[in-house]
């Protein structure tokens, strides 16, 4: 659940709460029976009537059923005249379904089927405690008073008090000047904030909450009110206004949004955010998502009607969709477009594709294959790009493939694996890059197919492998094709046992493994390349029979590599202590086909007998301690041309640092540093106890770059744990060129069973720190930084 600011909370709800759940109590026992109760419990009186609590959660009854649970009334003294009074005093203890009740004295009169409670009266239901002087309730029908109640939930570690609480039926009730906050409420001293009303009406049947004259004060300071206000009393959806946001940047100046939720239907919602820009003026985000009963999606659009640093209209769309018919085909949609070419540099954090200057559109028509063992896919595809070019550097972009038409097929059984894919693909340019140098759109038909037998026996495995690429091209310049054939044999031992090492009983393993490949050279230097790239060399990588991905090219070789791997494993709780490998490729053969050393194709020969070899590294050995690292060493110029080493220390809970160090020789070197750490205060708040005592953390990521002796991209922050609220101070800088960069701020305040106000960075910390931990990770569930608020208010 997410709780949204002016909500009451559940405070209030679940302080009514005691009421809510209670159906029409049965009329108590004949006096005589509860004379007989009273009698049996006293001492001396024989056996006692013993109650006690159970482990299980069990439901409660609704309708008829609850009206048929007995009562349970117990106390140092019962007196009872029949069908008048019954007089409950000391100890007094009344128990229907999940409600009890106890206080010094009850009265129950019979003819008005009224409770009267006196002296220390508390309710407890669900997880509220509910207490204060006088409780006043016609049994059946759910109508009375509560005076002065305090309200305490468990669970939420939050409550309040209210001047009085009315019950008009067992689904309305109405609190008057009522209070909430979840921090320290038994001082005299007020609470760090503390949300007050004049009057809330509670409406269960409804799902409705209404608060008149509700003011939120933090710190002493009235930081928002409104004069009339409503909220859902449960997860349900519920349209209203949610929490505002303020987020601040070098480029657009201060930027406040106040989202408004429309539940339209159960399957459909749409979320409208006004937004003001001190700098651009007023823009519009909207968001609509639906989920039928075959379809889902979510439509966003974000309108500037008039940029006034640009002095023009501004706006971007995003549309994904999936769905499927009865029969099984399925269609999806993804299309993001924007205005111009400037909008990643101006919104970078409103990035709708993984690559901000590469914008995608594609749609899919996909209808799966089934005949006996055989089973395929049969898919009809587009795709094309919007490309962000910018004045600092020009983007080269893929190769749209308008349309994609293809088939696989794929039979698997005793070991043997057989596949084939058949595939029609027509290659454009994106518009306004047609012209670019040495590339031109056409045509290619492929065929991909492989046939393998595994043969594995505990220890080791063997698998020998055929495949083919076929490619025929068609376009203004040519038309030609070329078949190549690849085999492969790839086998390996898995050979374990057990030791003692670093205190410990340990499972060692000792993994080598060898691949052959043999792949015939074929001229490809004259062949089109609309797909072809070098794959990353990585403990991965290497162990393919072809290095480049796509279809347009495939290396020739008579290569054979060679591995091996060792893991100590925990034999007690399976975790693995440390892991060493080492891998290397050895050529029989000059290799003519060859990536170029920015991972296009048709690059040099290759002469080089061995090739570089890959060490990895990692372990987890010494408390608190995590090393892992990664090096690829040429034997021909005898030093590292790539690595990646990095260290972790994270001793506790809220409590990591780390530094990351990436070498790739002649193109870039940089360091990066990670941590959240505490810098000032106890350990209450950290441990999420109430104590408002306080604690300062420091959150924050630096990459810089040592080849050009600056700082690339940065997160810098301080947390502010008081237990009861949270404060997050962030700032961000982004690099957007190699002389341009954009700064943003993001402040939060986060009310501990309340709400979070302000601009959000959660997500950021979340994606720029490794092992960040939210301060209130134990209710994860109920924060999830990109969580949609479910419990909207509006005025």
């Amino acid at each position: 659940m997410r709780y949204t600011p002016l909500a009451l909370a559940a405070g209030l709800l679940a302080g009514a709460g005691a009421a809510r759940g209670q159906a029409p109590p049965a009329p108590l026992p004949p006096p005589a029976a509860s004379a007989a109760a009273s009698a049996a419990s006293a001492p001396g009186g024989g056996s006692a009537l013993k109650l006690e609590a159970s482990r299980l959660l069990q439901p409660l009854p609704r309708g008829e059923a609850a009206k048929r649970l007995p009562i349970v009334l117990q106390a140092d003294r019962i007196t009872s005249q029949p069908d008048l009074e019954t007089v409950a005093e000391g100890r007094v203890e009344f128990r229907r379904g999940g409600t009890v009740i106890k206080a010094d004295r009850l009265a129950y009169d019979t003819a008005q089927d009224q409770a009267a409670a006196q002296g220390q009266v508390r309710i407890s239901r669900a997880g509220a405690i509910y207490t204060g002087p006088e409780l006043v309730l016609r049994v059946q029908r759910f109508e009375g008073y509560f005076l002065t109640p305090a309200f305490e939930f468990t669970q939420l570690g939050a409550g309040g008090r209210a001047e009085r609480i009315d019950f008009r039926d067992s689904a309305r009730s109405r609190a008057t000047r009522a209070e909430y906050t979840s921090c320290p409420r038994d001082t005299p001293e007020e609470p760090a904030w503390v949300l007050r009303t004049d009057r809330v009406s509670l409406d269960l049947d409804k799902n409705e909450g209404v608060a008149e004259g509700a003011v939120l004060r933090f710190l002493g300071v009235p930081i928002l009110a409104l004069p009339a206000l409503s909220f859902p009393l449960s997860d349900a959806r519920k349209s209203g206004w949610l929490p505002p946001s303020i987020n601040t940047d070098n480029r657009s100046g201060v930027e406040l949004s106040v989202p408004w939720y429309w539940n339209i239907a159960p399957q459909r919602d749409a979320t409208l955010t006004p937004r003001l820009i001190t700098r651009r003026g007023l823009g519009l985000d909207t968001e609509f998502r639906y989920l039928e009963p075959r379809d889902e999606g979510t439509v966003n659009f974000d309108w500037l009607p008039h940029d006034r640093l640009t002095g023009r209209s501004r706006q971007a769309l995003q549309w994904q969709h999936q769905g499927a018919t009865g029969s099984g085909l399925r269609y999806s949609a993804d299309l993001v477009r924007v205005s111009d070419d400037e909008w990643w540099k101006d919104f970078p954090n409103a990035g709708r594709s993984l690559t901000a200057r590469l914008l995608p559109g594609r749609v899919a028509l996909e209808q799966p294959l089934q005949s006996g063992e055989v089973q395929g896919l049969a898919y009809l595809r587009a795709l094309r790009w919007q490309v962000l070019q910018g004045s600092d550097a020009a983007v080269v972009s893929p190769y749209e493939r308008t349309p994609q038409v293809g088939v696989r097929l794929g039979w698997r059984r005793d070991g043997w694996d057989v596949a084939v894919e058949s595939e029609y693909n027509r290659f454009t340019l994106p518009t306004g890059t047609e012209s670019r140098a040495g590339r031109q759109g056409g045509e290619r038909v492929h065929l991909l197919g492989h046939v393998s037998h595994a043969l594995r026996e505990p220890g080791w495995w063997l698998v020998p492998r055929l495949s083919v690429n076929a490619a025929a091209y068609r376009n203004d310049l040519h038309k030609t094709g070329r078949v190549i054939p690849t085999l492969s044999v790839d086998t390996g031992f898995e050979l374990e046992r057990r030791t003692t090492a670093f205190g410990r009983a340990l499972l060692q393993t000792l993994e080598p493994r060898l691949l052959y490949v043999r792949t015939p050279y074929r001229a490809q230097s004259q062949l089109p390349s609309y797909d072809a790239a070098a794959k990353d060399f990585n403990f991965v990588s290497i162990y393919t029979d072809n290095q480049f991905s796509g279809v347009d090219r495939v290396n020739d070789a008579n290569a054979l590599t060679a591995g091996v791997t060792t893991r100590f494993v925990d034999a007690v709780t399976g975790a693995e202590a440390l892991r060493l490998g080492l891998v290397q490729r050895y050529l029989f053969r000059t290799q003519r086909v060859t990536p170029q050393a920015d991972g296009s194709p048709d690059g040099a020969p290759l002469e080089q007998k061995f090739s570089d070899a890959l060490l990895l590294g990692s372990t987890s050995v010494l408390p608190g301690w995590t090393l892992d690292g990664a090096v690829q060493y040429s034997t021909d110029i005898q030093r590292s041309v790539r690595s990646i080493i990095g260290v972790r220390y994270s001793p506790g809970p809220f409590r990591t640092i780390g530094t990351t160090y990436r070498l790739a020789r002649g193109l870039s070197e940089q360091m990066e540093l990670g941590w959240q750490w505490p810098v000032y205060g106890g350990s209450k708040a950290k441990e999420g106890g109430k104590a408002c005592s306080g604690t300062w953390y420091s959150v924050g990521r630096v990459n810089y770059s040592l080849k050009d002796s600056r700082i690339t991209d940065s997160v810098l922050g301080l947390e502010y744990d008081a237990g009861c609220w949270i404060g997050r101070f962030v700032a961000e800088r982004l690099s957007t060129g190699r002389s341009e960069a954009t700064t943003r701020l993001m402040l939060q305040l986060e009310l501990v069973g309340l709400s979070r106000i302000g601009s959000n960075p959660l997500r950021v910390l979340k994606d720029n720190i490794p092992g960040y931990r939210l301060l209130r990770d134990e209710r994860s569930a109920a924060s999830s930084a990109d969580e949609r608020p479910t419990a909207p208010v509006h005025d």
